[in-house]
C-alpha cells in the first residue's frame, strides 16, 4: 500500500466507545499521529485513516464494533473507487480480546492494536504503507507507552484529562479489564506533574486523573520512592493556575486513611466521588471477587462524608449477576436507599469472553434481570432528583466552559459535576463563578447571578 508523503495533509478521524480513559486514549493517538500529517475531520467520509478506539465493557461491543466496521468499509471503498484510500484501525480493549478474529471476520481491517500499543501507530503505519498487508499489536510491551507518547499534545480545553495509572490487579470476576489493560502501572509523579503543567499552559482549569483503578496509584514520586494518590493530590492541587481536581474510577479498597484526609484538606478536589459498590449483597460481592463487604463499604462512606460534608457518590451497580436471587437484588436497594447517591450507573450483567463469571451456573433470566434494572434505576433516579433539588438556592462556583443550548445562554459544571445552565455573557466562559442554583431538572440545574452582580452587569 502507498500513501502520501509524512508532509502532505492528511485526514484523522476516531471513534470513541467507554470511558475517559478511551477517551484520553483518543486523543493521544491523534498527537502520535500529528507528525505524519495527520489532521482531525469530523466526517469519516472525509477521513484518510479511520480509528475505532473500542471499549469491552458493555454489552455486545465487539457485535457493535463489526457493525461499525460494516459500515466504515462502503466508505473506505467509495474511496478507492475514487482514486484514494482509509486506513481502518481497530484500537482499545475489543481489539486486545479479539485479536486475529478481527481480520478474520472483517479483512478490510488494516490495523490492529491493543491500549498498551497505540504508542507505536506511526511505526505501524509505515509499515503497512510500505507492504500493504494488515497488522496486529495486541502485546503487552515492556515499555511504557508513556515514555513514547509526544510531549506536545493537542489543547483539551478548560476541562482536561491526564491518565495516571493504567490496568488493574483486582481481577472482578465479571470484569475483562486485567486481561485487556494488564497488571496495575502507576506513571511516575514527575512526568504527571509536567503534564499537568502542559495542560494548565494550555488553559486547562480543571483536571480529571484517570486509572482503572485510579486510588491505587502508588508511582514513583519526586524522590523515586513510592508515592500515593493522597500526595500526588496535594502536589498537583500546588500548581498555579489549577481551580479544580478531580479523580476517576476508584476501589473501595484501595481508599485509605490518607486520600480521606485529603478530601478534607484540599479545597481544589471537587465534592464528588465515583466509587463503585456493585452490589448491596454479601453473597453476591463475595462471588464478584470484590473483597469487601456492604459494611465496609458503609463505613466508608460514613468516614468520607465526615471528612467532607458536602461530599456526594456516585456508584456502579450490575444487576442480575449469576445466582443473584430476588433477596440479594432487595439488599442492593437496601443499600441504595440507605447511601443515597447523586447519580450513578447500572447495568444489566452480560457475560464476557473468558472472565470466571461467563461460565458461572445459575445465569439470570434476561427478562428478570430488565425487570430489576428498572426498578433500580427508578430508586436512582428519584435520588438524583432529590439531591438536584437539594441544590436549589444555594450560591455555588460553577466552571463556564461554552455556550448554552439556547441564545444567551452559558452551560458549565458545578462542584458535583451536574451540568449548570444561566443566562448569561459569554465573557464567563472560562471562569469560575459564583452563580444561584435557581432550579433543578433531572439532569441539569438552572442558576442566576447573585443580586449583586445582576445589578452591576
Amino acid at each position: 500500500m502507498s500513501g502520501p508523503s509524512a508532509a502532505s495533509p492528511r485526514r484523522l478521524h476516531v471513534i470513541t466507545w467507554g470511558c475517559q480513559m478511551n477517551v484520553y486514549d483518543s486523543a493521544r493517538m491523534a498527537d502520535v499521529l500529528a507528525p505524519l500529517g495527520f489532521a482531525p475531520t469530523a466526517d469519516p467520509a472525509d477521513a484518510d485513516m479511520v480509528i475505532l478506539n473500542t471499549c469491552h465493557i458493555r454489552d455486545h461491543a465487539a457485535e457493535k464494533v463489526y457493525s461499525a466496521l460494516g459500515r466504515l468499509r462502503e466508505l473506505k471503498s467509495a474511496r478507492q473507487a475514487a482514486g484514494g484510500g482509509m486506513i481502518l484501525a481497530v484500537a482499545g480493549c475489543v481489539a486486545q480480546a479479539e485479536g486475529e478474529q478481527i481480520l478474520a471476520r472483517a479483512p478490510f481491517v488494516d490495523l490492529v492494536l491493543g491500549p498498551q500499543t497505540y504508542h507505536r501507530l506511526p511505526d505501524m503505519v509505515a509499515r503497512l504503507e510500505a507492504s500493504g498487508a494488515a497488522l496486529i499489536d495486541t502485546e503487552f510491551p515492556a515499555e511504557d507507552k508513556f515514555d513514547h507518547l509526544p510531549e506536545a499534545a493537542a489543547p483539551q480545553g478548560l476541562t482536561a484529562f491526564l491518565s495516571i495509572q493504567e490496568g488493574c490487579d483486582r481481577f472482578c470476576s465479571f470484569c475483562v479489564v486485567p486481561y485487556t489493560r494488564g497488571a496495575e502501572h502507576s506513571r511516575p509523579q514527575p512526568a504527571i506533574a509536567a503534564e499537568a503543567r502542559r495542560l494548565i499552559g494550555q488553559g486547562a482549569r480543571e483536571i480529571t486523573l484517570l486509572g482503572q483503578n485510579v486510588n491505587a496509584w502508588h508511582g514513583a514520586g519526586g524522590d523515586g520512592a513510592p508515592s500515593s494518590l493522597a500526595r500526588l493530590l496535594h502536589d498537583l492541587a500546588a500548581l498555579p493556575g489549577l481551580w479544580r481536581l478531580r479523580y476517576t474510577t476508584s476501589h473501595p479498597r484501595d481508599m485509605d486513611a490518607d486520600l480521606i484526609a485529603a478530601h478534607a484538606a484540599l479545597p481544589t478536589l471537587m465534592p464528588f466521588l465515583h466509587l463503585p459498590v456493585q452490589s448491596g449483597s454479601d453473597r453476591i460481592l463475595a462471588a464478584m471477587n470484590r473483597r469487601h463487604t456492604v459494611a465496609d463499604f458503609l463505613r466508608l462512606v460514613e468516614r468520607l462524608r465526615k471528612a467532607r460534608p458536602d461530599l456526594a457518590l456516585s456508584s456502579d451497580f450490575i444487576v442480575g449477576y449469576p445466582g443473584e436471587t430476588r433477596a440479594d437484588f432487595a439488599a442492593t436497594l437496601a443499600l441504595v436507599r440507605e447511601v443515597r447517591f447523586a447519580q450513578a450507573f447500572s447495568f444489566n450483567y452480560s457475560p464476557r469472553p473468558g472472565t470466571p463469571a461467563a461460565a458461572a451456573p445459575a445465569q439470570v433470566d434476561q427478562a428478570e434481570k430488565d425487570d430489576r434494572l428498572q426498578e433500580l434505576q427508578a430508586l436512582l433516579r428519584e435520588q438524583q432528583v432529590a439531591f438536584n433539588r437539594a441544590c436549589v438556592g444555594l450560591t455555588v462556583p460553577v466552571l463556564f466552559s461554552g455556550p448554552g443550548r439556547h441564545p444567551h445562554q452559558v452551560a458549565g459544571r458545578s462542584p458535583w459535576l451536574q451540568p449548570v445552565h444561566m443566562r448569561g455573557p459569554p465573557t464567563l466562559i472560562g471562569t469560575e463563578t459564583l452563580v444561584t442554583i435557581a432550579a433543578a431538572h433531572p439532569n441539569s440545574l438552572s442558576a442566576t447571578l447573585p443580586e449583586q452582580e445582576r445589578a452591576s452587569a
